[in-house]
């Protein structure tokens, strides 16, 4: 198990150094160079040197890699080329707000995908059945930016139930859980679909064990069975599509939150990118590389724990 859990971290820090390098190939690939493209056609060539020399952007590439990969091992993501902050401090005040709506979307949608896994197994094979694969495959097909804009145009303009941006007033709960529901549900409906097909399937084949025909033997009924044995061991598989699906979360929250115009990561990054401000994108691309490694690693020590199978391989 610790070697496993090595090997993982490991892979993750390779993964974060492969992502600065792409980064840095990027800025490079851009056609004109970043100054150019921040500045204007109109700016002096002495204007120029400055913002390159201050976005370090003037030394080799792989001066640029190491130094970059050095400061972030400290927290110096670097400064913002317009304000000057720290890029840190800029990511970790809009985080809370991505991190709040991921999780809402994400609880939302293990709560609801887990339920309609549960009740397909118990109604398998009815005219219910089917029409929840149907509602499940059609969550699936429809993108989250789609959605988006839908629930807005319906709850917020048409019927005024929610506010169509902002993420609430600070300070103010119910506020706050207004401004939320309908970002979470435009992420979290495609994400209901995948859980309760996994859900669903991985059910099925556990239903066939030994243990749960002991228990059926014994005269429990199928919900009993269903909800304390069955689903025990089918949410192992989920386990893992949620640190995916977490990961795929935040990344919708980039257009929801545009959408939407809710303060975040998301906006964050795409308001540098209109900007050219690279060092704020390059900090926030890396910040959620490395916080979407942590939970899949997490998600894959998390499994080899609870499943006796993956720890006997890993001894193997």
């Amino acid at each position: 198990m610790l070697n496993y859990a090595i090997k993982r971290i490991g892979l993750a820090v390779l993964i974060i150094f492969l992502v600065m390098l792409a980064m840095y190939a990027m800025v490079f690939l851009v056609p004109g160079d970043p100054a150019s493209l921040a500045l204007g056609p109109r700016a002096t060539p002495e204007l120029k040197q400055a913002l390159m020399e201050s976005m370090g952007l003037d030394k080799p590439v792989y001066v640029q890699v190491w130094n970059f990969f050095r400061n972030a091992l400290t927290g110096d993501l670097g400064y913002d080329v317009w304000s000057k902050r720290p890029v840190a401090d800029m990511i970790l005040e809009v985080f809370p707000q991505t991190l709040f709506l991921g999780a809402v979307a994400l609880g939302t949608a293990v709560v609801l995908g887990i339920g309609l896994g549960c009740l397909a197994v118990l109604w398998r094979g009815s005219l219910a059945d089917r029409l929840l694969a149907v509602l499940s495959v059609s969550m699936i097909s429809v993108p989250s930016f789609v959605i988006a804009i839908y629930l807005l145009l319906i709850f917020a303009v048409w019927l005024g139930w929610f506010p169509a941006i902002g993420a609430g007033e600070a300070g103010n709960v119910k506020s706050q859980i207004q401004a939320v529901i309908l970002p979470a549900a435009a992420i979290g409906i495609t994400w209901v679909g995948y859980i309760a097909r996994l859900v669903r399937a991985s059910m099925l084949d556990v239903m066939g064990a030994n243990h749960v025909r002991t228990a059926r033997a014994f005269g429990l009924t199928e919900r009993k069975i269903v909800l304390r044995y069955a689903l025990r061991i089918a949410i192992i598989p989920t386990i893992a599509i949620l640190a995916v699906g977490f990961g795929s979360i935040l990344s919708s929250a980039v257009f929801v939150e545009t959408v939407f115009s809710r303060p975040g990561i998301g906006s964050l990054i795409t308001g540098a990118v209109l900007k050219r401000n690279y060092p704020v994108v390059m900090g926030a691309v890396l910040f959620m590389t490395a916080f979407y490694l942590f939970v899949v690693t997490a998600a894959d020590l998390l499994m080899a724990y609870l499943d006796p199978r993956i720890r006997d391989v890993l001894r193997g």
